[in-house]
Parts: C-alpha cells; structure tokens; sequence
C-alpha cells in the first residue's frame, strides 16, 4: 500500500518513478535550464508536491543563494526529501501540506513555485483551488512551473498512449500485469486533462503568460509568468 498519493512507496519512489515515466530526469535539467533563462537569480522557491526532493537536489547546485521552501501532503516523501537536502541550510521545509493549504500558511513570497507531478491526482475544484493559490502566492513577474499526466484529446488517442506506457513500463523491467495495471489508474486514480484544457485553467487562473515547457506521451510540462 503506498504512503502517499502516488502509487509508489516514498522509499522506492525514485526508482519506481524512472519505471513509468519517460525522460523524468531529462524533465528535471528542462525545469532548471528554463529557471536559469526566466528567473537566473531567484531569492525564494517553493517546491510543493516535493516529492523525495530530486527536483531540489538539482536546483541547489544551480542556484546557490536560492532560499528553497519544500511542501508535501505526505510525511514520509518530506522526511526523505529533506534528509537528502540535510547539507544545504538553504533548504527548509514548510510543513506537511497540501498545495490548496498553502494560502493558509504564512511564508515568505516566492518568485518561482513548482509543482512537478502532484496535482493530476486532484479533482477539477481541488485542481483550480491548487492552481489559484500557486499564482496568488507568487510575487507579480514571478515564475510558475508544474508538469501533469495529461488527457490525449480523443479515446483513440488515449488507447495508443495507454499501450504505448505499458510498453515503455515492459521495456524498464516490469512485468506485463504490473504494467496493466498501473496504466488503468487513468481516468480512476488520476484525472488528467488535455493540454488545451489544461493551458486555459492556468490562463483563466490570472497567469499572462502560459507555455508548454516539455511534452513526452501523456505527460506535459508548463511554464507560467504571473
């Protein structure tokens, strides 16, 4: 049973990651090689959805005076994010939370937030509600990146995604049935949303410049100017 929302527990999560999802650490350099372009000397980051903090591990060799604030609604996920930033007094963790619970947390105001791979799971209103706070925690010019499984556009679409995740998962070393199942989680575990509807919710949420960073199958990710 996994301790977290994703389907991985957070002591195997970072091998079991690379298992299903394509280019995630080619993903991570994207991230910090469009931070370094849009934001080269950013004061304050949050991470929320943090994961086991691999995104972080990466941006603190980047980004040395950076002040990183990390978030995650599951304990154990913090717990080893943050002991694999322990050498880096810049690296601090908000509290074991949600991102919708962001707003209620006083903290210092952020000019770039992520959120890499964790609000697929949410439902539209928790979706909108985890989108709205991120642009309303950033400074004005602040930087939003997130990337999410995302929908193909027709059910043909999502079949051919669907087999062609089963194969990538095949390839990597799981078994066929493992590979079956985890791809059935879409639509029933996860929501995701076409890149259309996907891009006019981050529009809608007041960004003025919404942009796709990375596209691999049924995973995108976006980089967004308040």
């Amino acid at each position: 049973m996994s301790d977290n929302t994703s389907p991985h527990l957070a002591e195997t999560y970072d091998r079991q990651v690379r298992e299903t999802l394509p280019y995630y650490d080619l993903l991570m350099n994207e991230v910090i090689d469009i931070v370094k372009i849009i934001k080269p000397q950013p004061k304050c980051w949050i991470d929320t959805g943090c994961g086991t903090g691999n995104l972080i591990d990466l941006a603190v060799k980047a980004f040395c005076d950076t002040d990183f604030l990390l978030a995650d609604p599951s304990k154990e996920m913090m717990d080893i994010s943050l002991n694999k930033n322990s050498k880096n007094k810049n690296v601090k963790s908000i509290g074991v939370c949600t991102t919708q619970e962001l707003e209620t947390i006083k903290t210092s105001t952020p000019d770039i937030i992520t959120a890499i791979q964790c609000h697929h799971y949410l439902d539209w209103e928790n979706r909108k509600k985890a989108l709205e706070v991120c642009y309303n925690l950033l400074e004005d010019g602040g930087l939003f990146i997130t990337t999410e499984n995302i929908s193909p556009a027709s059910e043909a679409g999502i079949k051919y995604a669907k087999q062609k995740s089963i194969n990538f998962q095949i390839s990597q070393g799981r078994t066929e049935e493992e590979s079956f199942n985890h791809s059935s989680r879409f639509g029933v575990n996860y929501f995701p949303i076409t890149i259309e509807t996907f891009m006019k919710l981050l529009r809608d949420c007041g960004f003025k410049v919404v942009e796709i960073l990375w596209t691999s199958n049924t995973f995108a990710g976006f980089y967004c100017i308040k």
